[in-house]
């Protein structure tokens, strides 16, 4: 193995496309060294096979207390990237607390309930493709995707689930939306936090007052049978992270896939003739162009060697999830290559774009069931739909998180109902 000394690579701020950092990391090996904002050092797991083992470690931990420059005070207040070293709540949780504080949640999202939403996430579905069909006949045949369909899906059916009204849902996500953002400076990530925390307070009061059949009121309840179970940090850091989760991941997975299905009309075509299935292109998306590029953050307890390199203990660690889906030692030589057949492939690699281990993300089949309607239903009613602009000409997120585009503007063409 190199031993001569490497460069940490620098996490860009405003975010980017994350794949020739990746390209480039990944020549070096599994593991990188990396600067954080704020000149906080870190590291990124990038290959697949080590990213596997790694988020199913037992001597890595997701809580803060493991954060070596937080706990000893290095770390202002205004970092870009606290709330997901500091929110209370499964992500940020090991051992018991995490358990505990995952079975309140996880009846939520069984199969069974997930299943239940379906006939509500078709009525929301096909409604809004009316309201895209809409805003391109009065915007000269183009409209964003994301503002009239991708966003509002997912957002309407995690705001159902949460009991969330639809007068908080746009501020929600404009909040959230900085929350994911690493390039805002420390007064405006404090404030955003405060405001966030604030909304949600006002949601969890509204359903405290007035409950309803939501997950929210069911946590309250909860809550105030037994105040060992859920204290209110805990609930409302809860709250923080499903909205999220909820919607931008969901938001990313669905413009990811229009942008390659666009991209690769060929590929389209095999899905609408029944070659291959819209489930087939959302673990290919999930792969290719995961929704979350780098996800923060995981601490060894000791000092801990992953794949040859030595991650210190108490250093916060990204999962390079992006990177992973296009490891060539798992996916193969053509692992750039978008490919909607792969997923049915003997031997295929599974992706871990939505996590592994304890803290798979429980929305799994939420996310599924709902870009999987959302790409069917939009290319059969828009079958000719494409971009509006080049690829090159979309302007990333300003995120080393999140993984899409700002907008997604598209030409749907002809309706066909």
């Amino acid at each position: 193995m190199d031993t001569s000394p490497v460069t940490p690579h620098r996490m860009d701020p405003a975010g980017g496309c994350p794949h020739a950092d990746n390209q480039r990391l990944l020549a070096r090996g599994a593991v990188a060294t990396v600067v954080l904002p704020g000149e906080v050092e870190g590291a990124v797991v990038l290959g697949h096979e080590a990213l596997k083992e790694f988020l199913a470690h037992p001597d890595v931990a997701k809580g803060a207390q493991h954060f070596t420059e937080l706990r000893e005070g290095r770390i202002a207040a205004g970092w870009p990237l606290m709330t997901f070293a500091t929110v209370q709540g499964m992500t940020t949780a090991d051992g018991d607390d995490h358990r505990r504080l995952r079975s309140l949640v996880s009846k939520a999202f069984t199969v069974r309930r997930v299943e239940q939403l379906r006939p509500r996430i078709e009525e929301l579905t096909s409604s809004l493709l009316d309201g895209l069909h809409a805003a391109a006949e009065g915007g000269g045949g183009v409209a964003d995707l994301r503002e009239h369909f991708a966003l509002p899906l997912p957002m309407g059916v995690i705001g159902e689930l949460l009991g969330v009204g639809a007068e908080h849902r746009d501020r929600l996500h404009h909040l959230t939306n900085q929350v994911v953002a690493t390039d805002i400076g420390p007064e405006q990530a404090v404030a955003a936090n405060r405001e966030l925390v604030a909304v949600l307070g006002a949601v969890a009061a509204a359903r405290a007052e007035d409950p309803g059949d939501d997950l929210t009121s069911a946590l309250i309840a909860a809550r105030d049978e037994d105040g060992d179970r859920l204290s209110q940090q805990e609930l409302i850091g809860t709250l923080v992270l499903m909205i999220i989760a909820g919607h931008e991941t969901t938001l990313n997975l669905i413009t990811n896939a229009v942008r390659a299905l666009c991209g690769h009309r060929d590929q389209l075509e095999s899905v609408l003739k029944g070659e291959a299935g819209w489930g087939d292109v959302v673990e290919e998306t999930l792969r290719w162009n995961a929704p979350v590029s780098y996800f923060p953050f995981r601490y060894p307890v000791r000092d801990l060697t992953v794949d040859g390199t030595v991650v210190p203990r108490g250093t916060p660690v990204l999962a390079g999830y992006s990177a992973a889906g296009r490891d060539r030692a798992a996916h193969g030589p053509d692992a750039d290559r978008f490919d909607v057949t792969r997923p049915g492939r003997p031997g295929a690699a599974r992706h871990l774009s939505l996590g592994h281990g304890a803290h798979y993300c429980l929305g799994a089949p939420l996310a599924r069931m709902e870009a999987t309607i959302a790409l069917e239903r939009l290319f059969t009613r828009f079958p000719d739909l494409d971009l509006a602009v080049s690829e090159a000409d979309l302007v990333q997120q300003t995120s080393f998180v999140g993984n899409s585009v700002q907008v997604l503007p598209v030409r749907p063409g002809t309706s066909r109902l």
